[in-house]
């Protein structure tokens, strides 16, 4: 829906026309719901045509009239009512009058919203699992442009030893891999739909439809799986088992989670103290109302807020599934409209936000460097002084040479100068007494304090690349 067609004047979510692309909110909306309510009634009236309780010209008109949908219709019918799908099922029929005694035979209220909520559900996942393989894509090519580029390591966000810019970015690749594997298992292992089975789901009701007829016990049920193009559960009640809904909030979580570890990540080497990433930021875009300089890092900054609200449904998702008392009572319907599509949505406007931060994100490789420079050099202390004493030297003389260098170092650098360790120890006498100025540069080489990370991430890149 463009923003002009909205209504400004009533409460809309921000997931109606902020966040979220267009083709998720379509996936998610009233239309798709009543048109999908629509494609359950012709399927069940598909598979008992076969099973002759249903004439062909009732089908006929059924398939007819099936995108013959009139939305206002259903609402002043449900407000009469207090009914949604029973609404919906006089507004069809007054539109399809010769099959209108037929439609929802043996069915219940669950049959068709619970499929409903699965086929969008599965629809939802491919458009999740698509922007993602397209994320990992992005930041494998950033990591191939990086992977031996050296950077400085920070633990307890302090200087720390030298790994990679590519390395780094690996990290966070490797996430949104295992993210990927694990909406794929559910996809394969658990993502199932409730099928037609009736009230508290024995399949009783039809059981009865089909009591002179030629069929198997299952057939109703292969139909149905073949008619939707998705498994059924063996055992339901009422409702498909809610602990689906949970797998998949998980699932979507754990997205949230690897993004905002990523983007919280690139909030803080964006800040001018560290000052080696940055987050895309256009010709015309204001950072701050009040302070003109301000480059804040907004889409970095949205995706972690996101991020925070998608984690927080699964615990109503949790709930759901262990408070659905026997077989089966409405505790969860109405937070089920919200956070279903809610998780999706958000899930769907993260990775809309990971494809731009990616595509145009900002190396930094002078300050990158100028970090490196100004720290690394106290890490790479202790294999000067393990060189040393292998030549002869005493550990303890040594250790405290390189402790008042050091010192002196780290004064020069509080006051705002560059490192001035790495020309100290090439300098300096007591040192080059064992070791040559040439070894000492050859040891504080930082090509040689970055591992194999170059290796472990060609490894990495070799499985994102095989899906």
């Amino acid at each position: 829906m463009d923003n002009h067609q909205l209504n400004f004047s009533n409460y809309l979510s921000p997931f109606s026309w902020r966040y979220g692309s267009k083709e998720m909110r379509y996936l998610f909306s009233e239309k798709n719901k009543f048109l999908l309510w629509r494609k359950l009634w012709l399927t069940l009236a598909k598979i008992q045509y076969q099973a002759n309780l249903i004439s062909k010209e009732e089908l006929e008109d059924l398939e007819k009239n099936e995108k013959n949908l009139d939305i206002q219709k259903i609402l002043v019918i449900e407000n009469e009512v207090k009914h949604d799908v029973v609404a919906a099922i006089k507004e069809y029929g007054e539109k399809a009058k010769k099959a209108a005694g037929k439609i929802h035979l043996g069915a219940t209220s669950m049959d068709i919203t619970d499929n409903t909520d699965i086929l969008r559900i599965k629809e939802g996942l491919n458009i999740i699992k698509t922007k993602l393989k397209e994320t990992l894509s992005l930041l494998s090519k950033k990591i191939k442009t990086y992977a031996s580029f050296p950077c400085l390591g920070y633990t307890h966000l302090q200087p720390a030893e030298p790994t990679t810019v590519g390395y780094r970015l690996a990290f966070y690749a490797q996430d949104f891999f295992n993210d990927l594997k694990l909406l794929s298992v559910i996809e394969k292992d658990f993502l199932r739909a409730k099928g037609f089975r009736g009230a508290v789901g024995t399949g009783a009701t039809y059981k009865r439809l089909l009591a002179k007829k030629e069929f198997s016990k299952d057939w109703f049920d292969k139909m149905t799986e073949k008619f939707l193009g998705i498994k059924l559960f063996p055992i339901v009640s009422q409702v498909y088992p809610r602990k689906l809904d949970y797998l998949i909030l998980i699932a979507l979580s754990s997205i949230g989670q690897s993004a905002a570890k990523f983007t919280a990540d690139l909030r803080l080497l964006q800040s001018p103290f560290f000052g080696e990433w940055q987050e895309p930021f256009s010709k015309n875009q204001v950072g701050s109302s009040a302070m003109p300089f301000k480059k804040n890092p907004i889409i970095a900054e949205n995706t972690c807020s996101l991020a925070r609200y998608l984690v927080s449904l699964t615990h109503v998702a949790w709930e759901n599934a262990a408070l659905s008392f026997l077989e089966r009572t409405l505790d969860d319907s109405a937070n089920r409209r919200l956070i279903i599509p809610e998780a999706f949505l958000a899930t769907d406007q993260i990775l809309i936000n990971l494809k731009k931060i990616i595509s145009q994100m900002v190396f930094n490789e002078k300050r990158i460097t100028d970090n490196l420079n100004r720290y690394a050099p106290f890490f790479l202390m202790e294999v000067v002084m393990v060189e040393a004493v292998k030549r002869g030297a005493n550990r303890q003389k040594i250790h405290e040479i390189l402790r008042q260098l050091a010192l002196f170092a780290w004064k020069k650098i509080e006051e705002g100068k560059d490192n001035p360790l790495v020309n100290l120890l090439i300098k300096n006498r007591e040192l080059n007494y064992y070791l040559k100025p040439k070894e000492i540069a050859s040891l504080l080489a930082l090509k040689n304090y970055i591992g194999h990370s170059k290796f472990y991430v060609i490894k990495l890149l070799q499985k994102i690349k095989k899906i």
